[in-house]
């Protein structure tokens, strides 16, 4: 009988939490949506954009608790530059020398945990490149149906090793730093 009760009580205790639970999920609209992305070098640096191929962000009760989203890296493109130095970077960033678009498509991110700070959140997810996984952390924004945030990805912890002093002496003038940013504007 006492199994019975107890039983009893988990399940109308599991019910109540469910009832009170108020998850929504916002698909983010990919027209309206941005990411860019700056790279950097001991010459000079360059710019350009990378489409979202789908992306969610959960909320309860209006507050921000998780989300995903796939990166179409197919469509990394140069906004810097013209004609056919354009065309050759854009060549190159997809080629296997950085991110070897033809063998991974795609890249992910997964919200693992996120912090409310008042007007912002901590987001601590995990980012997939080149079927490898590490964890990142930055500042998200969210303001109504729209977020924005600010990251800073250290390429080498992804296999991406083309120019890179992680793995490369003396390259002197032909080093590409680490890090690069990505900008993301978000509407949902």
């Amino acid at each position: 009988m006492k199994n019975k009760l107890k039983t009893g009580l988990v399940i109308v205790l599991a019910i109540s939490t469910l009832a009170f639970t108020t998850i929504s999920e916002k698909n983010i609209d990919l027209k309206q949506s941005t990411v860019t992305w700056k790279g950097y070098k001991v010459t000079g640096q360059h710019e350009g954009t990378i489409n979202l191929k789908e992306g969610v962000l959960s909320f309860d009760n209006n507050k921000l608790v998780g989300g995903n989203f796939i990166i179409d890296m197919t469509s990394i493109t140069n906004t810097d530059l013209d004609g056919g130095m354009k065309g050759k970077l854009e060549g190159h960033l997809k080629s296997d020398d950085f991110f070897g678009v033809e063998k991974h498509p795609t890249a992910k991110f997964i919200i693992t945990k996120v912090e409310n700070k008042g007007t912002n959140y901590s987001v601590t997810g995990n980012l997939t490149i080149k079927n490898i996984t590490n964890s990142i952390t930055f500042d998200m924004n969210v303001n109504g149906n729209s977020a924005s945030a600010a990251l800073k990805i250290d390429r080498s912890k992804f296999d991406v090793r083309y120019g890179s002093p992680s793995f490369f002496n003396d390259l002197q003038d032909k080093a590409i730093y680490d890090d690069f940013d990505l900008n993301v504007s978000l509407s949902f």
